[in-house]
């Protein structure tokens, strides 16, 4: 396989911003150096960024649709399309995740993303992330009331046979009936466990945490409030060391100060950016259906009738955008959207730049515009 040099990049990783060029072989990044002309002597093709930020590719562990595409579409198309939209934007990894629906819908969810996954157009898939149906009916959100159940074992495991090894994140509310028993079965097979769309206490939730769950989905949104005689599960995933919460960045779930007081809590290596984007992302304001539900987006914020927020329309590029502009640094806001997801998800070779990662690999502007995504060295998304 040829080798690709990319020169002449502001190299945005963990601990540094500085100029550089990278040389990728057989989709892995093989050497990085300063800036020199000699290197182009040893690429078969050169790739000039013109001074641009170079950051790892994103990955984003929850969205549901873009494009016009929800996931639970039923049809390998839009799983196709999502992955599309996704390398436009900035992330070359994501997490299929579902909605809460029939088992029948799940269950031909997972048929789908499984026979798309190794032939995306776009950014790979790298596992399933299963939001519902074992969700508390109280904190439902915009989550659909008629699907809504206690945890169930024996359905779980026929989850996890038809997903097989792409099962990597299910969320749930653990204080119901069977939650903490199906937290100790994930954590025994790897499966992450997050806690969400949840009523739980702070000692329910510390239990969760004890049991296995390690993670908190769209933290503060789905959940019960922080008060200071019930402090709630927020307040128990911050006292919690191993666990990590993500972060719906998008002015409108979470206020600034909110993200600061997340990012002071959790730090970068313990705090995701995600989009929980629904299919309205990349496509502007209008009505959409999703979960069931009829949803309306104006001015970019997807609401039902009732006014509860339906997911976001946020990019992965514009969270890092709006984590920088609350305040958080470049670099560790980078590394909310590309190295700490890796590492939760296990992903040792993605997330980061440096020698013998895989080449996914995304150049933006100081407007953090997505300019081109390579995904294992080969670019799959250029600007016009």
């Amino acid at each position: 396989m040829s080798t690709l040099l990319i020169r002449n990049v502001r190299c945005v990783n963990e601990t540094e911003l500085n100029r550089k060029s990278l040389l990728i072989h057989n989709g892995k990044i093989e050497s990085i150096h300063n800036d020199e002309e000699s290197l182009v002597r040893k690429a078969d093709s050169v790739i000039d960024g013109n001074g641009q930020l170079l950051i790892p590719g994103m990955i984003d562990v929850h969205i549901h649709g873009a494009d016009g595409f929800d996931m639970m579409d039923g049809t390998i198309r839009s799983v196709e399309a999502v992955s599309r939209a996704c390398a436009r934007t900035g992330c070359t990894s994501f997490l299929a995740t579902s909605v809460s629906s029939s088992f029948h819908d799940l269950l031909k969810m997972i048929r789908n993303v499984k026979e798309a996954a190794g032939r995306e157009p776009g950014a790979g898939i790298v596992g399933l992330h299963i939001e519902g149906p074992y969700l508390n009916v109280k904190r439902k959100g915009m989550q659909n009331e008629l699907y809504l159940r206690h945890p169930e074992l024996d359905e779980m495991k026929i989850i996890l046979e038809a997903s097989g090894s792409l099962l990597r994140m299910v969320t749930l509310a653990p204080e119901l009936p069977g939650g903490l028993e199906m937290i100790r079965f994930l954590k025994k097979q790897g499966i992450i466990a997050s806690v969400a769309h949840s009523d739980a206490t702070y000692e329910e939730a510390k239990a969760a945490f004890q049991s296995g769950a390690s993670h908190v989905t769209h933290c503060f949104n789905g959940m019960r409030p922080i008060h200071h005689r019930d402090p709630g599960a927020v307040i128990a995933a911050f006292e919690d060391s191993a666990v990590s919460v993500q972060a719906i960045v998008d002015d409108v779930h979470l206020h600034p100060a909110i993200v600061r007081l997340m990012y002071r809590e959790k730090g970068p290596d313990h705090m995701v950016l995600i989009t929980d984007a629904l299919q309205a992302m990349g496509m502007g304001d209008g009505t959409y259906l999703f979960g069931g539900h009829e949803v309306k987006v104006s001015h970019g914020v997807a609401t039902l009738s009732d006014g509860t927020l339906a997911s976001s329309t946020v990019t992965m590029n514009q969270a890092v955008e709006k984590a920088v502009r609350s305040g958080i640094p470049l670099k560790d806001a980078v590394t909310m959207a590309t190295k700490t997801p890796a590492d939760i998800l296990g992903l040792s070779n993605k997330g980061r730049i440096e020698p013998g990662a895989d080449a996914d690999l995304v150049l933006m502007n100081d407007q953090f515009e997505v300019l081109w995504t390579v995904v294992n060295g080969k670019m799959v998304y250029r600007r016009d």
